[in-house]
């Protein structure tokens, strides 16, 4: 491990020493941030909406490194009571919570891991948000500014937590993070380059309506000066509405129009780099080893974000040999003539539609689960088209029943559970078919998150 002098790391670090430090959200994202606060003197106390018992063996740790625990329902009560000098919020904590408005108007500081590491990080950050396709990109960029041979530290939403980490990085390195709008609501602090794949309806449970969703991913912008750059989807209403905020270099992608600076898809089917007034073809859309017109764009928004820093031959290189991300289409094995995709990041109906038009066939659909609000109208036109049965369980199957049913008369069967969706999928599927595994909502209702539904959507695949 290396540990580089960074004056401003050193001074933020030095002066915790004694202070009184609110952590609210003990998953695995802030713990490591814990025990970073622990090291340099802070007095840390930990909040948390789970009991000692679902917290489990963390709560012991946490308690044996000297952090006192608030757990349970009504944990933020006590927030104000014991004092803090400063608050760290989980990206999954609502900032408008009542206590952590209290706290603001004392004068307490609101904060989150991920903005301490951009006011702190002294290389250039890439950002990555958008309703669909953000985990792709992000690890798209990743992964070519590594092969031009650059010190790449990925984090973020990704699942990575960076401020542990952040003595480790140097001024000539490059950071990729992707942020989600529960990490984005509140952020004073802009990235050096900002990605914006797309918005559409999500999570819409969470915040208080469309606008609310959409000022959440403005803050990737906003806060960037004339030196920054914003990377917008030109071919998306709500991203390109965006396009005015920008204060630095503006590049846009589409897979319809040429661009002033960016990159787009040809008639022909290259993707192309404008920059400059020169076309540069990268690479033919067929070349691309993850299908899926989405990622088409994925990739069209990631040659936008590193040009002049990624050879163009390293882009079409790794754009021929990446094969994508866990959980994201992701092939599972095929069994009889019959092939499985879990697609499991299918959060949204859009991730969903996205998935469904990227097989050259109908499709038998698992979906359903935790309902986020979302309408599915979309899911329900889509799906006249794309599948020739569904097979639906959790919170959300009446709903996206009802709208599929407004649209065609394809068999629906409904489950109670992902293990009956498997053994029906299997009964009903014959050589030739695939079966595609992409909920189009979130997990909650059975699942911890998205990783575990997938996973055990693949365990049970393989059983078979």
């Amino acid at each position: 491990m290396r540990v580089l002098a960074n004056p401003k790391v050193s001074s933020f670090f030095s002066q915790l020493r004694g202070k009184r430090v609110a952590i609210c959200g003990l998953g695995r994202n802030n713990i490591p941030v814990v025990r970073q606060f622990l090291k340099y003197g802070a007095v840390v106390t930990g909040y948390d909406r789970k009991d000692r018992r679902a917290l489990g063996a963390a709560a012991d740790e946490l308690e044996s490194a000297g952090v006192s625990l608030c757990l349970g329902e009504g944990y933020l009560d006590a927030l104000l009571e014991r004092g803090a000098d400063l608050i760290i919020r989980t990206p999954g904590l609502n900032p408008n919570q009542p206590q952590l408005e209290q706290a603001r108007r004392k004068g307490i500081p609101v904060t989150s891991e991920m903005e301490l590491f951009f006011e702190l990080c002294p290389a250039e950050i890439t950002a990555v948000s958008g309703s669909d396709g953000k985990t792709t990109t992000t690890t798209i960029i990743a992964g070519l500014l590594e092969a031009a041979g650059y010190m790449v530290h990925l984090g973020g939403n990704i699942g990575r937590p960076l401020l542990p980490i952040i003595q480790e990085i140097g001024a000539g390195d490059k950071v990729v993070v992707e942020l989600s709008s529960f990490q984005l609501c509140d952020m004073r602090q802009s990235p050096d380059v900002a990605v914006i794949t797309n918005i559409s309806p999500n999570h819409l449970d969470w915040h208080s309506d469309m606008q609310d969703y959409i000022n959440a991913k403005k803050n990737l912008i906003i806060w960037q000066d004339t030196g920054g750059t914003a990377v917008l989807n030109a071919d998306n209403q709500h991203t390109q509405s965006l396009s005015g905020l920008v204060r630095g270099e503006l590049l846009t992608f589409s897979r319809r129009e040429r661009p002033k600076r960016g990159a787009w898809l040809t008639p022909d089917g290259f993707l192309t780099a404008v920059f400059d007034g020169v076309d540069t073809p990268v690479l033919h859309a067929s070349e691309i080893r993850i299908p899926g017109t989405h990622n088409i764009e994925n990739y069209l928004a990631a040659i936008a974000a590193v040009w002049g820093k990624v050879p163009q031959k390293t882009i079409a290189d790794y754009a021929r040999s990446f094969s994508g991300v866990a959980h994201r289409c992701e092939f599972v094995r095929e069994l009889d003539g019959v092939k499985w995709y879990n697609d499991s990041i299918g959060t949204s109906p859009s991730r969903t539609i996205a998935g469904l038009n990227s097989f050259d066939r109908r499709v038998i659909l698992i979906a359903g689960g935790y309902d986020k609000h979302i309408p599915y109208d979309a899911l329900g036109q889509t799906a006249a088209r794309t599948v020739k049965r569904a097979i639906l369980m959790g919170q959300t199957a009446g709903a996206i029943k009802k709208e599929i049913q407004k649209y065609s008369d394809i068999p629906i069967d409904r489950v109670k559970d992902m293990e009956e969706a498997v053994i029906t999928a299997k009964k009903i599927a014959k050589a030739g078919d695939i079966v595609f595994m992409s909920p189009a909502s979130a997990s909650f209702d059975m699942y911890e998150n998205f990783e575990e539904r997938g996973n055990h959507f693949k365990q049970l695949v393989m059983k078979l």
